[in-house]
């Protein structure tokens, strides 16, 4: 049962993350003028896309629901009794967060179904709130009082910053199959502009994460349970970091075909750190004395 909940916590991180980076940098990536890229057939897929994966953060959320009843109760049976489910659901902090989690990434679902272009605002608010929504559920749920809540406030800020990272870069992929080397480049440059304080903001977030988490700006056996995955996660954001540098050198050559690869691969990587943060939550993080 462990297995399929850190792949159920994979698929809906994965989802919530991608939602909210592509509907916060669509109008930068996208264009907002007549004639652009916004009122192109990218637009159109862009919002079906959205709509699918609204639908998938839905269903994938009762399944992590379930699977937590399950869980709780030692049987999996219970992943489909919907007493055991409403008990947890009402009985549980988890519970109580995720039925908040539900409830808005319904309302982001009837928005994007109901409504042909949301506005701008209300997507965003929306789609950032069910992921923001994610970080009580994890290992910050074992803090009480002030130092709990601060700690859910750095993991929102840590979530948004990421899902702005991992969202624009499946977004940008989309946006570079559409255009010539020149406008290339500029779409490139306005989301590299906004890259540094997003790295910065996932630096120092994940850094607090692990110092309260752990005691220790790193937990020890070094290579050994939480502090393996934690290793191998950060290994692959620094792939990341590289790749994002080296997209930046070959924008300037042209090589549009090499830049899509390279921006698809970072993507890639990105989502192998999203399964690895999935595997994370899962793991109790080695607290020192």
């Amino acid at each position: 049962m462990d297995s399929a909940i850190v792949v159920c916590r994979f698929v809906h991180f994965s989802i919530a993350l991608v939602m909210f980076g592509a509907c916060l940098l669509r109008p930068l990536l996208l264009g907002s003028k007549s004639g652009s890229i916004a009122h192109s057939s990218l637009d159109q897929a862009l919002n079906l896309g959205l709509r699918l994966l609204a639908l998938l953060s839905l269903i994938s959320g009762l399944g992590w629901l379930m699977l937590t009843a399950g869980s709780m109760a030692d049987s999996w049976q219970a992943t489909v009794d919907l007493q055991v489910v409403l008990q947890v659901l009402g009985n549980t902090f988890f519970g109580q967060v995720w039925g908040v989690h539900l409830v808005l990434n319904l309302a982001l679902l009837v928005c994007l179904l109901l409504t042909p272009h949301p506005p701008f605002n209300l997507r965003v608010i929306l789609s950032g709130l069910v992921l923001a929504t994610l970080a009580p559920v994890g290992h910050v749920a074992m803090f009480d009082g002030i130092s709990g809540q601060l700690l859910i406030v750095n993991q929102v800020i840590h979530l948004l910053c990421v899902g702005t990272w991992i969202g624009g870069l499946a977004l940008l992929s989309m946006v570079l199959m559409q255009l010539a080397p020149h406008e290339a480049r500029q779409v490139l440059h306005r989301f590299s502009t906004i890259g540094y304080c997003l790295v910065a903001g996932i630096i120092l977030s994940g850094l607090i994460n692990v110092r309260v988490l752990s005691g220790s700006y790193w937990p020890t056996p070094l290579f050994s349970g939480f502090a393996l995955i934690l290793l191998i996660k950060v290994s692959l954001v620094m792939a990341m970091l590289l790749l994002a540098l080296f997209n930046r050198l070959i924008s300037r050559s042209g090589r549009l075909c090499v830049l899509r690869t390279s921006i698809l691969v970072e993507w890639l990587t990105g989502m192998g750190a999203v399964a690895a943060v999935s595997l994370l939550g899962t793991l109790p993080p080695i607290l020192l004395s």
